[in-house]
């Protein structure tokens, strides 16, 4: 454990990211992302200490993973909980429609065709490992639920972190309201759930809700002053060359911890209403910048090593590695995964299984055809310059 006095954990998905440009002479980039990881990397390019919590393996997935998390300082001490498995991989495949470019989620090896391994949850035993280090944090961000995720939330909480909930859609109804029950700052995003619920009850830990609305920017509501408010709506940032919107919500998150969070809980209360906007709107406007980069964190591969000042103006690349399926044990070039069958995002995959109940064979084979299409993946706080 570090000194900083700015510390967050965060359990939730830490992934392989292998981005595969909508260039089709640049190689596949492999990146640590997922929620999780892109959040709490973002903050440590901020100057936090920043700790994920996951269950990663040995294996050659989870080594890249690390790999590039190290090169960012992000502390990797909870990397390995206890029992390990294989580390989940995301693959985004970015190409031009239009003019503009889109981009879209690959789940299965385009050799073998089996299905990319997924996220699995902490368990209370992985919990205990972390045990009393995230008493010392200033925040705590959480995207997956589970039973051990909530429980390390609830410490955080009792020792004054600022809890942060993103989920990325309905997951379990009673881990979900418990969550609503430990959560200070609840942020999702209108297309993948459209009303969190229960975020302003009298049993909620509430503080800021957070509703993000793509090009349109974001909206929000507070009971800093102890009623809840009404919503009240920020206008996008201009990005201006729109190169790719992934990973913008996840930029939006980090800069609002970083301007807001630092004295956890207490100091969020306090900072009062104007300075929350002047935090979502630094928020909105990293993600603006992170729009004009390939991948959920190009801007900092960009600007590799330099300071934040600078990066705004940053253009060199970072260096290349190969796609890898941990199933078939093969290397997959940027051809292969270009070839393979798109999928949408795991908050519309979700949504179209709900709907399907209510849906004869007909319209359901229907839907499925026109699932094809291109997904264009919305962000928090970007507007297009066409």
């Amino acid at each position: 454990m570090t000194t900083n006095s700015l510390r967050a954990f965060g359990v939730g998905l830490v992934a392989l990211d292998l981005l595969v440009s909508a260039d089709p002479v640049r190689p596949i980039q492999a990146r640590a992302g997922g929620t999780c990881g892109n959040v709490l990397s973002i903050l440590s390019y901020l100057g936090w200490d920043a700790y994920p919590i996951a269950r990663l393996d040995d294996g050659p997935t989870s080594q890249r993973i690390e790999k590039d998390l190290v090169r960012w300082g992000v502390n990797t001490d909870f990397l390995r909980c206890a029992p390990a498995c294989g580390a989940p991989i995301v693959v985004q495949r970015n190409e031009v429609r239009n003019g503009a470019t889109r981009h879209r989620f690959v789940w299965h090896c385009p050799r073998c065709g089996r299905r990319l391994p997924g996220f699995r949850p902490i368990t209370l035993d992985a919990a205990s490992q972390v045990g009393g280090a995230v008493a010392g944090s200033s925040v705590f961000f959480m995207d997956r639920l589970s039973r051990a995720a909530l429980a390390l939330a609830a410490r955080a909480s009792r020792a004054g972190a600022l809890v942060v909930f993103e989920p990325s859609g309905r997951s379990d109804p009673k881990l979900f309201a418990d969550a609503l029950g430990v959560a200070h700052v609840v942020k999702y995003a209108d297309d993948r759930l459209g009303d969190a619920g229960g975020t302003m009850d009298d049993g909620a830990a509430t503080l800021l809700e957070i509703q993000t609305l793509g090009a349109r920017g974001l909206r929000f509501r507070h009971r800093l002053a102890g009623a809840p408010g009404g919503w009240r709506e920020l206008p996008a940032i201009d990005a201006g060359n729109v190169v790719d919107t992934c990973g913008a919500g996840d930029w939006c998150t980090a800069g609002l911890l970083d301007r807001a969070a630092r004295d956890g809980r207490k100091g969020f209360e306090a900072a009062g209403v104007d300075a929350l906007v002047e935090a979502l709107v630094y928020g909105q406007t990293l993600a603006a910048r992170n729009c004009r980069s390939e991948g959920a964190r190009g801007a900092m591969y960009e600007a590799d090593g330099k300071p934040i000042s600078d990066w705004f103006r940053a253009t060199d690349a970072d260096d290349p590695e190969p796609g890898f399926c941990p199933v078939c044990q093969s290397s997959a070039s940027a051809e292969d995964w270009r070839r393979s069958e798109p999928a949408l995002c795991r908050g519309q995959e979700n949504r179209r299984k709900d709907g399907r109940r209510n849906r004869n064979t007909a319209r359901q084979t229907t839907r499925e055809a026109g699932s094809l299409r291109t997904v264009s993946v919305r962000c928090s706080g970007y507007r297009r310059t066409e």
